[in-house]
């Protein structure tokens, strides 16, 4: 039969793909091998959420199952006389069924083992993170560095031991009588050394000098919750300061009689016996003291002004963009007079040293001297006793008629006198600023009062005086000569021009000086060299002015001025103008006032 020869020409294929079954089962003995080397695969994520799998692979959903195949089938494939060529192609179908299956499961494998990767090396990063490795590279690198110039030290010294051995090298006689000697002190030396280091070693190695590493103070951001808790942790911490300031005041205002009369009877009677100090050093003993049962929680308040206790509101957990701005506003502003009267006390203690101010200082200078000179030709006792008294009536008494009267103070005063009189350095840069501008405006007079014609008014001075650096007002916009700024805005306001109907970040907005005259509204861009980028706004065509707020989460009213006019189809505005109020005053009553004109005008 025909049947025969056929099936044994189909062997060598099908003993191949069994040979290739063997294989698959190798590679999946493999896999297993390394899928459980970490942990299980139940503690890993499902497929679809793999970060390295694909959409595609996410979506394969086929069970992984492997078909068992019964001994009847595998003797059928493993013999090669079967029943015949039907059983061998579904054998076939059933192969390559479980080969699928196989190298989906083998897929499964794969992701697994990427999963696992990427697990360990987030735990790699981690554990870097953690033993801080860089650290402790720069760490190793310095000590290498600092072990390499100990090494060059140590070769240098030996070096110029072993030049300075042959020259100091003794004669052949006066050495060998030196050996006894050093053969009896070579015992002794190294139980010298070694008790030495045993008793004082520690404290030697105290005193090494070592670098010093400069560290780095890493910066917190802008944070308004941390700014006001800053701010309420520096009020907490200088109370104790500002309630003894406080106290003293009382004791010297004499706020309550009887104890300020006892506190000036102790303190005078103690200066007049030599006591003053023991009487400090016993009361700073006895606030410690008070202190301590305070703590101890004890109820003890004893303080001559009675304290007001504030109502601490309670910090919102959650506040809008306007109450943060608001928050930050009034800290800073609690802030800025903090720093400015602490940078007035400053300069003028340096002010009052440096003679900034020579006859304040001269008074200083001559007391000191006095001072000194008394200290060396009297005894300290009398010294002492002098200046105690002197502090006891100044404080307790003079001082007290001094707030009663600011009159007899202002006169006879001298301290206070002389603290008032120290200049700040804004208030120096205010005083040069105004000589200087005196001298300008003394010589600019002389100089215009000798060129000017005997027919110029004063307008016209002014006129030229006011295009003196950049050229004539009304050269600038294009105007006629008797168009100048109103007396009010000579110097014009500083302001933002913000245009929308333009497109560019150029064109959008412009930094310069607004200024107003009898008909115009004039804007003089501060970036431009022509006369193109300004802007000149006649008040008759002005159809409506009001403020204007130009960002809405901002507290207040807001620092703009809106302008519509028929040529603009979005209102032109004016924003960031400090003096905004004063400005659309202005603007406002010079155009009710054109256009009151013009309406009379139309009437007659």
């Amino acid at each position: 039969m025909r049947g025969g020869p056929d099936l044994r020409a189909g062997d060598p294929e099908r003993h191949a793909k069994v040979k290739q079954r063997g294989s698959v089962l190798n590679m999946l003995r493999k896999l297993d091998k390394i899928r459980f080397r970490g942990h299980k695969r139940d503690d890993f994520l499902d497929l679809a959420e793999s970060p390295n799998a694909s959409d595609t692979e996410c979506g394969d959903e086929i069970p992984l199952k492997i078909p068992r195949t019964s001994p009847r089938d595998s003797e059928e494939l493993r013999d090669p006389a079967g029943p015949g060529t039907l059983i061998m192609a579904a054998g076939v179908q059933d192969f390559n069924r479980t080969e699928f299956d196989r190298l989906n499961e083998i897929k499964g494998h794969l992701e697994i083992a990427l999963l696992e990767k990427h697990f360990l090396q987030e735990e790699l990063r981690k554990l870097r993170e953690e033993t801080n490795a860089e650290m402790l590279r720069q760490e190793l690198d310095r000590e290498r560095q600092r072990r390499m110039e100990l090494e060059q030290k140590v070769q240098e010294v030996l070096k110029a031991r072993a030049e300075e051995a042959p020259a100091q090298q003794p004669p052949k006689g006066q050495a060998q009588v030196n050996n006894g000697a050093e053969r009896r002190s070579q015992g002794l030396c190294p139980r010298v050394q070694k008790w030495f280091y045993e008793k004082f070693g520690e404290y030697v190695e105290d005193f090494r000098f070592q670098p010093e590493e400069s560290t780095v103070e890493t910066e917190e951001p802008l944070s308004a919750r941390r700014l006001t808790e800053n701010m309420r942790r520096l009020k907490r911490g200088a109370k104790p300061v500002t309630s003894f300031v406080k106290n003293l005041s009382a004791l010297s205002d004499w706020y309550s009689v009887y104890t300020s009369a006892i506190a000036f009877t102790v303190y005078m009677n103690a200066v007049w016996h030599g006591w003053a100090i023991p009487m400090f050093l016993f009361l700073a003993i006895l606030r410690l003291s008070l202190n301590y049962l305070i703590a101890r929680g004890w109820r003890i308040q004893w303080s001559i002004v009675p304290e007001v206790s504030e109502v601490v509101e309670p910090p919102k957990e959650e506040l809008t963009v306007s109450e943060k701005f608001q928050l930050v506003l009034d800290v800073a502003q609690k802030a800025q007079n903090l720093f400015g009267k602490m940078a007035d006390i400053l300069e003028k203690i340096k002010n009052l040293f440096m003679w900034v101010q020579p006859e304040t200082t001269q008074k200083l200078y001559v007391a000191l001297w006095a001072a000194f000179l008394a200290s060396c030709f009297f005894p300290f006792r009398l010294v002492g006793l002098a200046l105690g008294l002197y502090a006891g009536i100044k404080f307790f008494l003079i001082d007290f008629i001094f707030k009663r009267c600011p009159r007899l103070r202002a006169k006879y005063d001298t301290p206070y006198i002389i603290w008032k009189s120290l200049p700040t350095d804004p208030q120096l840069k205010e005083r040069s600023s105004t000589a200087v501008s005196r001298r300008l405006q003394t010589a600019s007079s002389r100089s215009c009062v000798s060129s000017a014609p005997a027919g110029l008014s004063r307008d016209e001075d002014t006129g030229r005086l006011h295009g003196a650096k950049k050229g004539n007002f009304h050269e600038i916009f294009n105007l006629t000569e008797n168009e100048r700024p109103l007396a009010v805005c000579e110097n014009g306001w500083r302001c933002c021009l913000i245009n929308r109907d333009r497109k560019m970040p150029t064109d959008y907005i412009r930094n310069g000086i607004l200024y107003v005259t009898e008909n115009y509204l004039c804007f003089e861009s501060s970036k431009s060299g022509s006369s193109k980028r300004n802007k000149v706004i006649k008040l008759m065509d002005i159809t409506d002015i009001q403020k204007y707020k130009v960002l809405s989460v901002l507290p207040g009213s807001g620092m703009g001025i809106a302008v519509s006019t028929p040529s603009t189809q979005k209102p032109l505005v004016f924003g960031a103008m400090v003096h905004r109020d004063e400005a659309f005053e202005t603007i406002f009553s010079q155009y009710m006032k054109i256009t009151s004109a013009a309406a009379a005008g139309a009437d007659s």
